[in-house]
Formats: C-alpha cells, sequence, structure tokens
C-alpha cells in the first residue's frame, strides 16, 4: 500500500484511512461496541494503516473519546486527524475545542488539525449558528490561533476540509499554510476532479477522500434506493423527496445514472470475481492525486475486506470503463463538491 507524506512534519500516512465517525455510537450510525473499535484500530495499526480522522461533532466527541481508549498504549503508532466546527473557530471557542479534543483522545498533541467547513454563514448555520457574515472570525483569526497551537506543540499541521479553490486562494493570499484538504471522492462524487485536485496538486496540499463507498451506496448492498435511509439517501445525488426532514437541496438528483453506473459495477465486480464495493474502492485508490482514501470499519470483517480492496488493482480497462460510466453522474451533480446543499448555494466555492 502507497504511503504519503504530509506537511513539512514528516507526517507519513498509508493509502487507505480509518473513518472514525461510528466510534463511540450515536443516533446517525447507532451503536458501536467499543471491543469492536479497539479490536479494529488495533488490526489495522498491524496491518501498516495508520491515519485515524474524527471531529468534534461525530457524535457530540464521543468518536473522539473512542478512539482515544483504542489507542491507549499505542499513540505513537497512529496519525490522528481531527475536525474542529466553524462555529467554534474565535480564539477562545478554538482554544477551548482543541483542548476538549485534546483531553477526549488521551493526548498531548493532535497531528493533523483542520477546520471541518469553510467559516462563513451557510456552513455556520449548518451547525446551529445563526447571524450574518459580521458575526463570523476572519481568517487571519482562525489561523493566527492554529499557529500559536502549532508553536505550543499542540498540533503538528494545519489543515482545512470541504474547502473549494477559491477559499484556499483567499488562505494563501492571507499567508496561510495548509497541509491537507478534506474532501469527498468516489465513483459517485467526482467534483473535485475539476479543479480542486489539480489546484491541490499544484500547491502541494494533501487531498484526503472520505465517502470512498457514498455512505454505502457503492458497496453493492443496495439494489433499491427505497431500502436507504435518509441519512444515506439526504444528498444531491438522490431526489429530495428520499432525504426527508435530513434532505435540504431541493434538486431532483442523479438516481437514473447511478443506477446505470451501479449496472456496470455489479458487471465488473462479477466478471473479476470481487465484491462490488472492491472495485468501488480501488477505483478511488487508483487515483495518486488523491493521499489518502477514507472508509469506515465497524468490525474485524470489514476491516479484512477494506484492506484487500485497498490492495486491489483494477484493470486498466475496468478503470477506463468506470470513468467513462460515472462521467454522467459527474455530469447531472455539477462541479460542486457540497453535496448537501442546492449547488447555487454551495459553502464550497
Amino acid at each position: 500500500m502507497r504511503k504519503a507524506r504530509i506537511g513539512e512534519s514528516g507526517i507519513e500516512v498509508a493509502a487507505l484511512g480509518m473513518g472514525c465517525w461510528a466510534y463511540g455510537g450515536g443516533s446517525y450510525w447507532g451503536a458501536q461496541s467499543q471491543a469492536d473499535v479497539n479490536a479494529v484500530v488495533h488490526a489495522a495499526l498491524d496491518s501498516g494503516i495508520n491515519y485515524f480522522d474524527t471531529a468534534e461533532v461525530y457524535n457530540a466527541g464521543e468518536s473522539e473519546r473512542s478512539l482515544g481508549l483504542a489507542l491507549k498504549g499505542r499513540r505513537g503508532d497512529a496519525v490522528i486527524g481531527t475536525k474542529f466546527s466553524p462555529t467554534n473557530a474565535r480564539q477562545a471557542d478554538l482554544i477551548k475545542s482543541c483542548e476538549q479534543s485534546l483531553s477526549r483522545l488521551q493526548t498531548d498533541y493532535i497531528d493533523i488539525y483542520m477546520l471541518h467547513w469553510p467559516v462563513n454563514p451557510k456552513a455556520c448555520q449548518h451547525f446551529g449558528m445563526d447571524g450574518g457574515a459580521e458575526s463570523l472570525p476572519c481568517i487571519e483569526e482562525i489561523f493566527g490561533t492554529l499557529r500559536t497551537l502549532q508553536d505550543q506543540g499542540k498540533i503538528r499541521e494545519i489543515g482545512v476540509s470541504n474547502h473549494g479553490v477559491l477559499q484556499m486562494k483567499a488562505l494563501a493570499a492571507a499567508g496561510v499554510s495548509i497541509a491537507v484538504n478534506e474532501l469527498p471522492y468516489n465513483l459517485i462524487s467526482r467534483a473535485i476532479e475539476a479543479e480542486i485536485l489539480p489546484w491541490c496538486q499544484e500547491n502541494k496540499i494533501a487531498v484526503l477522500g472520505y465517502m470512498a463507498y457514498q455512505q454505502g451506496v457503492l458497496t453493492g448492498d443496495y439494489a433499491d434506493f427505497g431500502a436507504l435511509s435518509p441519512g444515506q439517501a439526504h444528498s444531491r445525488h438522490f431526489h429530495f423527496s428520499r432525504g426527508g426532514a435530513e434532505s435540504r437541496h431541493g434538486e431532483v438528483g442523479a438516481e437514473l445514472e447511478i443506477q446505470a453506473l451501479l449496472k456496470i459495477l455489479r458487471g465488473i465486480a462479477d466478471e473479476l470475481g470481487v465484491p462490488v464495493a472492491t472495485v468501488s474502492l480501488a477505483w478511488a485508490m487508483a487515483n495518486p492525486a488523491v493521499a489518502v482514501n477514507l472508509v469506515g470499519s465497524r468490525n474485524l470483517e470489514q476491516l479484512r475486506g477494506n484492506i484487500q480492496a485497498a490492495e486491489f488493482t483494477l484493470p486498466e480497462d475496468a478503470l477506463r470503463a468506470l470513468d467513462a460510466h460515472s462521467k454522467p453522474v459527474w455530469d447531472a451533480l455539477g462541479d460542486s463538491p457540497d453535496y448537501y446543499e442546492h449547488r447555487s448555494e454551495s459553502r464550497i466555492y
């Protein structure tokens, strides 16, 4: 499995990373056994997987707490990335958020500390903050605080998540240097290929791709979209009615295009004699512009499947076929990588 170097501090991560959102349980993913988390984390480390991705909002901090418990005695083997919310970006709130994350993770440093979403009114509204742009902190305040935390040794690298090219250019113009940008990337979420990936490559910013299986849609487990929960179906990939109260984008989706792609995906998987999930992840892993692909593994069986998928090399003709047959989905959804707001109101630009 290939590895990537992150930033200037010598951090090296394997190309398959662990998404830890389900850790700690919660209403979105349901109950999660700490014993399973412990087993998965240790087995992942033993296999060479070393990047673990979480956030302060995942299960109201319980994801961080669960990861911290699992890493007891093995903290030095792991690279931890966690994220703070844009609503906690003011200096005092940011310092408090960092200290609380450190406490939950049972560590005295965070390897990669990221701003979860850009600080703009739409993003902050999603995190429960009312008020206009005048109530938001400026770039200089946010990243000045992060540099102070870095100087104190509490974080090693500064990063962002869900930022577009204009937003990254604004950071650069303010003299801010970031090591990573975490963004959605999979067969039916390819928008970052248009501008963001090339810009990050040119500016030596490592891209961490999340949602490699599109919350289960690309595992082959759902032949009928009616079986998806509202939480799985509230993105722009699906008609807005499928997400119920959780859907806020108001778009009609790309369901026919996705179904056509899934048919091709199943055919390729059958021909190669591997699970659909293996083909989906192998396609994402084949893009060298994405440093890390994040997947969730709730138990050892899922972890073993994800490792096998990450180590599987797709034949060139299969890669090209999937490129071609996923393009209509990309065309239907457009170049906005914010898959939860109407494309005209994207939080990422």
